[in-house]
């Protein structure tokens, strides 16, 4: 087994105001800046590294050893339901669906404040019952 590679808090607080900024600015100026976020998401997920972290990581302060580590595989798990909820987001939009379009950015302001400002992780709590869950079905077919 691996040791989990791990990303500096600031670079992942980035990202998360990376975020807030252009679904607000989706929300209130125009939906299609949405589509920033989307295809940096979507580029995320499938390569595993954000354009985002990679541009802020050279105006770290300290060594990125010296910050508070976040687990990179949490945070692509993250990206995808960011990406995903972008996704209905605009989809909802296109559609002329504007209440929807409105339901999924708040939604996704809602995750992404709480994990920037109150530090709580709904990606991180989805990810840790998907896991539980998983091994419980692991455990009980071995059992068999």
């Amino acid at each position: 087994m691996s040791t989990p590679q791990m990303i500096p808090k600031p670079l992942v607080q980035t990202n998360q105001v990376f975020i807030i900024v252009t679904v607000l600015l989706g929300m209130f100026v125009n939906p299609n800046i949405l589509y920033i976020p989307f295809v940096l998401g979507l580029f995320t997920v499938l390569t595993k590294m954000n354009p985002v972290i990679i541009a802020a990581r050279p105006f770290l302060r300290k060594p990125a050893d010296q910050y508070h580590p976040e687990d990179k595989d949490q945070q692509i798990f993250n990206q995808w339901i960011a990406t995903i909820m972008l996704g209905f987001a605009i989809l909802s939009f296109t559609m002329g669906w504007t209440i929807a379009g409105y339901v999924f950015s708040i939604m996704m302001l809602i995750a992404t404040g709480l994990a920037l400002f109150f530090d709580f992780c709904l990606g991180c709590t989805v990810r840790f019952q998907y896991q539980m869950w998983k091994g419980r079905r692991k455990r009980a077919k071995m059992s068999q």
